[in-house]
């Protein structure tokens, strides 16, 4: 997984991995959980915060995100992306701080600039009254030194909907009734403070229990382990951690691009204005966001996921179906209750390597897996940026339709898909369709990938070379399309 620090990264992975083999041992109580605990942090001196026991609780909160549990045990959310308290710390209260460059001058400008009293001189410097400042940044603005910054917290700064929030002393809260689910608070944080419930213990016990467990891979995971592990040596390496298989999540990428290119055409004819389906961050905030919009704009199509999840329990009604991406939302769209016949469970891909360690498999390259692929290129890149709709405009173009006057807008982060909803909302949308994706250049760009964007790029353009041509509705012709839904409410077609 790619972070700012591996610090996070490996105490988080060290811990989904001892829990997933504790699983498998059925030794997930609470005193083998303890053993943990001590285990990671033995003491007597602490390794990476102020003391031992802090240490501890930090380990025991992670530990209960790794088992699916909620982080505190009086915490009743039900949020997937969730705040570990315990190592919430050290970020500064006040977003606008005097710094040491203060020449405490005879102007005092910034005392001037403020309307809330919340400027007061001290012994060499000015202060600023946290409980007075409304954090308007008249103050810094006026500094003629620029010695009043602003110091906006990572977590806050990288949420795209301020669904982040501080309680009374300081602690990061997360507003469940705004939260995306985008996951970019997690891995800007550098403290490691917030996380995601892990579902590593149920895929474990679903396995043991001898149910057919079917792991699905996101059209981005080619590339994410380099140039020479195909999909078709992740599926074994899946295979051998104890999955009954592994199917691509591009094929549902065909599937999602064949249903909204009917929608496309009739929108085009009726003049409405639509967005894609497939990212649920971006669903979750056009939702949340901008209700009527919703409503009347999004497509009625199912994301890839959720139609790769019900074609294989259209063939295996009781089989588990488990998704494997870059991807924090897809954990709440496993949740949703808008969406009917939803996928069992997601998991990122640090969460699966630390699954696979628990059982000593590596990914390694094969040589028999050369005929192995089940989705179209256009399928397998919906991954990158601009991929939704380049498929969708194959479809229609193998449909027979003129794509020629068609108008796309495609949006990647946050702020551009804010744009462009509010711009729909508003009516002054020039573009027929919007391709929404909350991550910078799609879910390659995505906050849990493997590896680093470039680095994932050039092995899936090397990847990618070795895939066959075929186009987007002669590879559906394999697949019984007739017998499951494609649409979020799960009506089947011609109801």
């Amino acid at each position: 997984m790619v972070t700012n620090d591996k610090g996070i990264v490996d105490l988080k992975h060290r811990i989904m991995r001892e829990v997933c083999r504790m699983a498998w041992e059925d030794q997930l109580d609470h005193e083998h959980r303890e053993q943990l605990v001590l285990q990671i942090s033995p003491g007597p001196k602490p390794e990476y915060r102020c003391c031992v026991y802090k240490e501890r609780e930090i380990v025991r909160e992670r530990i209960r995100l790794a088992s699916g549990l909620n982080s505190s045990a009086g915490f009743t959310g039900k949020n997937v992306v969730q705040v570990i308290r315990a190592a919430c710390d050290d970020c500064p209260i006040s977003s606008y701080t005097v710094t040491d460059s203060c020449r405490f001058c005879l102007g005092k400008a910034c005392l001037n600039a403020c309307h809330f009293q919340a400027i007061t001189p001290g012994s060499t410097k000015m202060y600023i009254d946290t409980d007075k400042c409304r954090e308007c940044g008249m103050c810094a603005k006026s500094c003629p030194f620029g010695a009043i910054v602003h110091l906006e917290r990572p977590c806050k700064k990288s949420c795209p909907v301020d669904a982040i929030r501080y309680d009374e002393y300081g602690l990061c809260v997360i507003d469940e009734e705004k939260c995306i689910h985008c996951g970019h608070c997690i891995h800007n944080c550098p403290f490691g403070a917030i996380g995601s419930k892990i579902f590593l213990v149920d895929i474990i016990k679903a396995i043991k229990e001898g149910k057919r467990v079917i792991a699905m891979c996101a059209p981005a995971t080619e590339g994410q382990f380099g140039k020479d592990i195909t999909m078709g040596a992740i599926r074994q390496a899946l295979i051998k951690t104890g999955f009954a298989d592994m199917v691509e999540v591009g094929l549902g990428g065909d599937m999602t691009a064949a249903y909204e290119a009917k929608e496309w055409i009739e929108a085009k004819k009726e003049g409405k204005k639509m967005t894609t389906s497939c990212c649920p961050a971006f669903i979750s905030m056009l939702r949340h966001f901008y209700p009527e919009q919703y409503e009347k704009n999004k497509s009625t199509t199912v994301s890839p996921m959720v139609a790769v999840n019900r074609y294989l329990k259209a063939l295996d009604p009781d089989c588990v179906t488990v998704f494997v991406g870059p991807c924090i939302a897809k954990k709440g769209e496993t949740l949703n209750e808008f969406i009917a016949d939803n996928v069992d469970f997601a998991v990122t891909y640090g969460e699966i390597v630390a699954l696979m360690d628990s059982r000593d498999v590596e990914v390694v390259p094969v040589k028999e897996d050369k005929d192995y692929q089940e989705a179209s290129l256009f399928g397998k890149n919906f991954a990158g940026t601009g991929g939704v709709a380049d498929a969708v405009l194959e479809v229609m173009r193998e449909m027979g339709e003129d794509t020629s006057g068609i108008r796309l807008l495609t949006c990647t982060g946050g702020a551009e898909c804010k744009k462009a909803l509010t711009l729909l909302k508003a009516g002054k949308l020039e573009e027929d369709f919007i391709e929404g994706m909350m991550c910078p250049g799609g879910c390659i760009g995505g906050p849990s990938k493997h590896r680093a964007e470039n680095e994932v790029l050039r092995a899936r353009k090397s990847l990618l070379q070795k895939a066959d041509g075929r186009n987007v509705l002669e590879n559906l012709k394999r697949y019984p399309m007739d017998q499951f839904s494609m649409y979020r409410d799960g009506h089947m077609e011609g109801e």
